[in-house]
């Protein structure tokens, strides 16, 4: 008598399904204003099931940054209204901030010839709420502001995007090492 066996598919595991994300750079020193990459990896999350909040594309009327708000802010800093300026950043501060808050996890890209302002506010806020920090440095791993080095695990900081994407896959498998990243069930 013969015996069989019936192979199952595997079923991926999907651990990051139905998390939401903060999408974290420069935005306002960038020539296409940060919306680039942030389109890129937020269109691979969004196949994994992932909520992606995008401060260059917020889910809310609030708070929009876009081309015509950074020429109007230049006018008003070259006409020294900073008043303006001040009361327009609050309310983007704000709401990015918020954004950060309710996120799960953060995917921050850095470039190191750009200054990011917010962009460190948001890490350094999501690092003490001990949220995981995927974080893609342009320049290289090697070229990691050493304070950096000492707020967030260097397993989690990568030199390029397909390494990033390659972390989250191990996320979404439940193989990543980082203890930052806990997973309920609810």
């Amino acid at each position: 008598m013969k015996k069989y066996s019936i192979q199952l598919p595997i079923k991926p595991v999907n651990k990051i399904a139905g998390l939401r994300t903060y999408l974290c750079g420069a935005m306002d020193r960038v020539p296409d204003g940060g919306v680039g990459w942030r389109r890129k990896i937020g269109q691979y999350l969004t196949t994994r099931g992932v909520v992606v909040f995008d401060p260059a594309n917020k889910p809310i009327d609030i708070g929009v940054e876009d081309i015509e708000g950074r020429e109007e802010r230049r006018r008003w800093k070259a006409n020294g209204e900073y008043e303006k300026i001040a009361d327009s950043m609050r309310v983007i501060r704000n709401t990015d901030l918020r954004m950060v808050d309710i996120s799960d996890f953060l995917v921050v890209n850095l470039d190191l010839d750009i200054h990011p302002c917010g962009t460190y506010e948001e890490l350094f806020l999501a690092n003490r709420q001990k949220k995981p920090i995927i974080l893609r440095i342009k320049q290289g791993k090697n070229e990691t502001p050493d304070w950096l080095l000492g707020t967030i695990p260097h397993e989690t900081i990568f030199s390029t995007w397909d390494e990033v994407r390659d972390y989250l896959d191990l996320v979404d498998k439940g193989q990543a090492q980082d203890k930052r990243w806990m997973f309920f069930d609810i």
